[in-house]
């Protein structure tokens, strides 16, 4: 089962990349939630499009991917390590590492909970603010 959660994982990863709204939230359970930095918890269906908004292109170069060594009965982890190079709306160019957190349902290949985890810091003093703020 787990080769299906790591191939969802890649799907995410390049739809990400692509930019494509529609593909990223089909990657995830109905009710399935992103937790991000910036934003808190928002469901995957309103979280994508404001990131969307807020971006021109994306470009992810991953380093690893990882899966949980012994899934339990109700849920099974992957992480995706990556490096992404993001360009905003306005055409500044932020990088940084990234880590994604990915929750699945024992038998499920679609995303329950994905966690967003990276240092802040430095993109909010480049950038300032909330990048994926809709103003």
């Amino acid at each position: 089962m787990h080769q299906r959660q790591l191939d969802t994982v890649r799907h995410y990863l390049t739809q990400l990349q692509a930019g494509n709204t529609a593909a990223m939230i089909d990657a995830f359970e109905v009710d399935g939630l992103v937790h991000s930095p910036f934003l808190g918890e928002m469901a995957a269906r309103d979280f994508f499009p404001r990131l969307a908004q807020a971006s021109r292109q994306s470009v992810i170069t991953v380093h690893d991917l990882f899966f949980t060594v012994q899934p339990t009965e109700e849920m099974a982890r992957a992480a995706a390590y990556f490096r992404y190079d993001w360009t905003l709306a306005d055409g500044r160019v932020v990088s940084f590492n990234c880590v994604d957190l990915f929750e699945f349902h024992a038998g499920s290949d679609r995303i329950d909970r994905m966690h967003i985890v990276y240092d802040t810091h430095p993109l909010r003093e480049r950038v300032g603010g909330n990048v994926l703020d809709d103003r």
